[in-house]
């Protein structure tokens, strides 16, 4: 006999706009974000069993947070280029900011949230341009930090 339908399941979200929270004050709005997460470095001993048998044996390692990568449609706001320039001057200590990244739902309500510590530039890079195309122009922003956790 069939099993009935879980109604109680959420489909996964579609991640529509995301939205760039530096510091309480709203940075930018993105089509695409990638790097949200972290990684556990995986460390292999060989060890000998209790039968004299040779095995590896895998231990967590160092704990490694992802870059995070925004890209936008080319504005005619210059914040974020000007927080990139604040690095490329070394000044990292004022240039490091805590915020969030936003994702909304299709009706534009919040769908997930996760913040982030300790974030700054570390790349930014303008449309690559031809004249032969009618594509939006992109630009990206790569983001290093110390600890990112998903809230939502």
């Amino acid at each position: 006999m069939p099993e009935a339908v879980d109604t109680s399941r959420q489909d996964p979200l579609v991640g529509h706009h995301f939205m760039l929270d530096l510091g309480g004050k709203i940075s930018g709005y993105f089509t695409e974000v990638s790097g949200l997460g972290s990684e556990t470095e995986i460390i292999e001993q060989k060890v000998v069993n209790e039968k004299g048998v040779e095995v590896v044996i895998k231990v967590p390692g160092r704990l490694k947070w992802g870059d995070v990568t925004l890209k936008q449609g080319l504005t005619s706001d210059l914040g974020l280029w000007d927080w990139r320039k604040q690095v490329e001057d070394g000044k990292v200590a004022d240039a490091r900011t805590n915020g969030s990244i936003v994702m909304y739902d299709q009706e534009l309500k919040e769908a997930a949230r996760w913040n982030f510590l300790n974030a700054w530039p570390s790349k930014i890079s303008g449309p690559t341009p031809k004249s032969d195309s009618n594509e939006i122009s992109v630009e990206e922003l790569t983001l290093v930090h110390e600890y990112i956790t998903r809230v939502k």
